[in-house]
C-alpha cells in the first residue's frame, strides 16, 4: 500500500531530496497493517485531515513521541475493508470514521472496533474525517467542561483555525452569543456566515475596545466563557472581557507564546480555568469522548454543523518531490491561518 513515512524529525517545510528534510516521502510498497486482535477492524481510508499537532509531531514537538520511522495522520473516515473474528457490531463496507495517535497517511489502518463510529447516511465521508480531532475538541471543551449555556457570551481566540471554526459552530448550535477574533477580511466574512455574532480583526482592530463597544450595544456585561487556541498577548488582553465567574479553556499556543495568567486575579474573579487535552479523554473518560462524537455526527448529519475543506490532495499526488514539498508548507500555512486542509484518497 501505498503511505508517507516520517524518517526522521524536523522542519515539515523542507523538501523530500534535502538532507534535513523529516520525509522518506511516499513509498508504494508499505506492508498492509494485519489484524492485530480479534476485535480489529481493518479500514481502507478516504480522506484524513492535517492538523497542528502532526505538525507538532514530525518536529518532535508533540506531548507524545512516537519512534521513528512512523507514518503521521491522525483522524480519517473510510470503508471497512476487513473485520477481525470477534467483531459483532461492523462489517465489511460499512462507512466509519475515527482517529489515531498515528497511521492514517496511508491506503489502510486497522482500529479497534470500539474506536470506530458509523457515519450516518447523508453525512460526506471527507466532512466526517475531520470531525474527530477539531470538533471533538471544541464539544468536549464548550459542552462538556464549560457546560456552555444559551444566552451565554462565547469569545473565540483564533477563530479561522480549524477548532476555531468549529468552536464558533458549536457555540451557535449551543445557543450563544459568539464573538470571533481572527486575522483578514476574508476570515472574518466567513466567520460571519457560519453564524459569528461579532468578530475583530485582531491585525487592526482593539480586540478589548470592539469587544466591549459590542456588548454594550446588546446590553451584556462581558464573555461567560473564553475559548483560547491562540496564547500570548491576545489571552492576556481577553482576560479583561471575561465575566465573574466565567470559564477560561486552554487549547492551545498557535502565538508559541504560553500565557501566565494570575491565580490571585482567578480566586477575585472565581474563574474556572480548563486544561483541555482531547486525546487523554481516551485513556480517562472513554464514554465520554464516544459520546461527544456521536452527538458530533448526528449534529453533521442533521446539517447542524458544516466541515469547511480549504484544500484537497490524493495520496499519490505528493509521491512526488515538488508536490511533497507544496503539501507540508501548506500544512504550515493551514495550522496558522486556515480552516481545514485534506488529504483524500481515490478509492473503489
Amino acid at each position: 500500500m501505498e503511505a508517507l513515512v516520517v524518517r526522521r524529525l524536523g522542519d515539515p517545510t523542507v523538501a523530500p531530496g534535502e538532507e534535513s528534510s523529516p520525509f522518506a516521502g511516499v513509498f508504494g510498497g508499505h506492508p498492509v497493517p494485519e489484524l492485530s486482535s480479534p476485535t480489529a477492524v481493518r479500514v481502507r481510508v478516504a480522506a484524513t485531515s492535517l492538523n497542528f499537532a502532526t505538525f507538532l509531531q514530525v518536529q518532535g514537538k508533540y506531548q507524545e513521541r512516537p519512534p521513528l520511522p512512523f507514518v503521521p495522520g491522525s483522524d480519517y473516515a473510510g470503508v471497512i475493508d476487513a473485520v477481525g473474528p470477534g467483531v459483532r457490531g461492523l462489517h465489511p463496507g460499512d462507512r466509519v470514521c475515527s482517529f489515531a495517535g498515528l497511521g492514517s497517511f496511508a491506503d489502510f489502518i486497522v482500529a479497534e472496533e470500539k474506536q470506530l463510529f458509523l457515519v450516518p447516511d447523508g453525512c460526506d465521508l471527507v466532512a466526517a474525517g475531520a470531525l474527530p480531532v477539531a470538533f471533538g475538541t471544541s464539544h468536549l471543551a464548550l459542552v462538556h467542561r464549560a457546560q456552555l449555556k444559551a444566552g451565554q457570551v462565547l469569545l473565540v481566540l483564533g477563530a479561522a483555525g480549524g477548532v476555531g471554526v468549529s468552536a464558533v459552530q458549536i457555540g451557535k448550535v449551543c445557543g450563544a452569543v459568539v464573538i470571533a477574533v481572527a486575522r483578514g477580511i476574508e476570515k472574518l466574512q466567513y466567520l460571519k456566515s457560519i453564524g459569528a455574532d461579532h468578530v475583530i480583526d485582531s491585525s487592526k482592530d482593539n480586540v478589548v475596545g470592539s469587544a466591549k463597544s459590542f456588548l454594550k450595544a446588546r446590553g451584556l456585561k462581558g464573555a461567560d466563557v473564553l475559548y483560547d487556541p491562540v496564547g500570548g498577548k491576545l489571552t492576556q488582553d481577553s482576560l479583561k472581557l471575561l465575566n465573574w465567574g466565567a470559564h477560561i479553556l486552554v487549547i492551545g499556543f498557535a502565538s508559541g507564546d504560553v500565557p501566565v495568567i494570575r491565580a490571585n486575579i482567578a480566586l477575585v474573579k472565581n474563574w474556572t480555568i480548563h486544561g483541555l487535552y482531547w486525546g487523554s479523554y481516551l485513556t480517562h473518560e472513554p464514554r465520554v469522548l464516544i459520546d461527544s462524537l456521536n452527538e458530533l455526527l448526528l449534529w453533521l448529519s442533521k446539517g447542524l454543523i458544516t466541515v469547511q475543506i480549504s484544500h484537497r490532495y490524493r495520496l499519490a499526488e505528493v509521491s512526488n518531490i515538488d508536490q511533497l514539498s507544496s503539501l507540508v508548507r501548506s500544512l504550515l500555512l493551514v495550522t496558522r491561518v486556515s480552516c481545514f486542509f485534506f488529504l483524500s484518497q481515490n478509492f473503489s
